[in-house]
């Protein structure tokens, strides 16, 4: 029993054993990472920073790190969205593949890891083709059109020795530089290989005319070999073929005689019956004629009788619908002319009416305006009495600058005057024209006097004097009653 109890702690222990060795393999498993030979491991912590490629290494948790950095190919499209000017000045569009990789030296895998481990891939391109972009743009200054275009290598090699120094700076190689594309907005492209094109176009012109000169003269020397022996053969041909037609002539000549012996028979026969035939049909022609005549005769009285039987028709239409007609328009017109008539008279009686009220309105107005100024020249002249000397005065002279102003305004009427003086006596230059005005209105009561008929002086003599009462004018007392 003390035997069986041991064998079961062995197994136990063993099994133990056995499950903490494949809990401490999967642990290790866990802590242990491979690189292969396309990428590196990155591990940084306790023990420093240490590159890891193609082989593996343990990292320890919480106290380690680790990344990876592809070391493959990177391949893009190098494209600037700007054109670039060559040294001539031109400007083109170049389109490049460039194919760049990480280094594979534990320095530059360290340098590449300092700038781009913790970037995606569109950024580290980004940041690559803005450099390669950079280059290539001061490359292709630096090159003519025909250098782009004939010698892609050579650009090629001066992109990888102008990129190598910056690239390595982030420990990049460029692996190879492509140009793709180059193409310009102007057609200076196009337009380089058209000398080229047009010399080798000449050239083949050249050789075509001379080839078609060669066989230009042979031709020319067989078609005139022919033109011999073809004059030859038709110099024969047409002395056999005028025999013959002298043959053919004169056998012909005899036939149209006979035929034209034949032909008078014939016609003569022809025209004996001509002449028959015309005759009979002159002779039913006139019994034709006769037989028409009739028939347009019975046929015109026929229509006579039709046009007497329609003009008796019409008659009756006429006075049926006309005349009719016309005894209702003319009732209708006398009707309309009786309303119309009656229409004015109303009219007429109305605006008489309305004219005549008018009037005695407008003279009643005028009658009552008549009276009211009646009434007002009698105030006016009854105060006009109660004036005295001084508002007589005061009232010419208020009126003089109205007068003044009558007078002088032809004056105002001048633009611009111009006055030559001499300087002698007092009424010169400008004094001249106010002395005149002056003078003009000095005139005023003798204008006054004039117009009125009356003197000045004896105006004045008939007004109160200042201070002078007025006696109102005797009342006539009232007659006694005679008796």
């Amino acid at each position: 029993m003390a035997s069986v109890g041991f064998s079961n702690g062995v197994l136990v222990v063993t099994a133990l054993m056995v499950v903490a060795t494949l809990m401490l393999l999967t642990v290790f498993a866990r802590l242990y990472r491979k690189a292969g030979p396309h990428e590196a491991l990155v591990v940084y912590g306790f023990r420093g920073t240490r590159i890891v490629k193609g082989r593996g290494t343990v990292i320890f948790p919480m106290i380690e790190n680790w990344h990876e950095l592809s070391l493959e190919l990177m391949s893009f499209d190098v494209a600037p969205q700007q054109d670039l000017y060559t040294r001539q000045g031109v400007a083109v569009t170049v389109e490049a593949v460039a194919q760049i990789k990480v280094k594979s030296d534990p320095e530059s895998i360290l340098t590449a890891a300092e700038q781009f481990l913790t970037k995606s891939d569109e950024e580290r391109e980004g940041l690559i083709r803005l450099v390669m972009e950079g280059h290539l743009r001061g490359i292709i200054g630096q090159l003519t059109v025909e250098e782009i275009v004939k010698q892609p290598e050579m650009v090629g090699d001066r992109m990888r020795a102008t990129c190598a120094d910056d690239m390595n700076k982030m420990g990049l190689e460029v692996i190879s530089f492509t140009i793709k594309e180059v193409r310009d907005k102007n057609e200076y492209i196009t337009n380089m290989g058209r000398p080229d094109v047009a010399r080798i176009k000449r050239d083949a012109d050249v050789a075509a005319a001379e080839a078609e000169r060669d066989t230009a003269i042979k031709r020319a020397e067989a078609q005139r070999a022919a033109a011999v022996a073809k004059a030859q053969a038709d110099q024969e041909r047409v002395m056999a073929e005028t025999l013959s037609q002298a043959k053919q002539a004169e056998a012909q000549r005899d036939l149209d005689i006979k035929k034209a012996s034949y032909l008078e028979t014939v016609k003569k026969q022809q025209a004996q019956a001509d002449k028959a035939y015309e005759i009979q049909t002159n002779v039913m022609q006139q019994q034709v004629v006769a037989e028409q005549v009739k028939i347009e005769q019975v046929q015109k009285e026929q229509q006579i009788k039709v046009q007497e039987a329609e003009i008796q028709r019409r008659e009756r239409e006429l006075i049926a619908t006309v005349l009719k007609q016309a005894e209702i328009e003319r009732k209708r017109i006398e009707t309309l002319a009786e309303a119309e008539k009656q229409r004015l008279i109303a009219e007429a009686e109305g605006h008489a009416d309305a004219t005549r009220t008018q009037g005695q309105a407008e003279a009643e107005i005028i009658f009552k305006k008549g009276e009211a100024e009646a009434k007002a020249m009698n105030v006016k002249a009854e105060a006009y009495q109660e004036w005295n000397q001084a508002a007589v005065v005061d009232r010419l002279i208020s009126g003089l600058p109205d007068v003044v102003r009558a007078l002088a305004s032809p004056l105002a009427n001048v633009d611009r005057i111009t006055i030559v003086s001499t300087g002698d006596g007092e009424a010169a230059g400008m004094n001249k024209v106010t002395g005149d005005l002056t003078k003009m209105a000095a005139q005023i009561p003798a204008l006054f006097e004039t117009l009125s008929g009356m003197q000045m002086s004896e105006l004045f003599a008939k007004i109160r004097t200042i201070g002078e009462k007025r006696t109102p004018p005797a009342t006539p007392s009232p007659a006694a009653p005679q008796s």
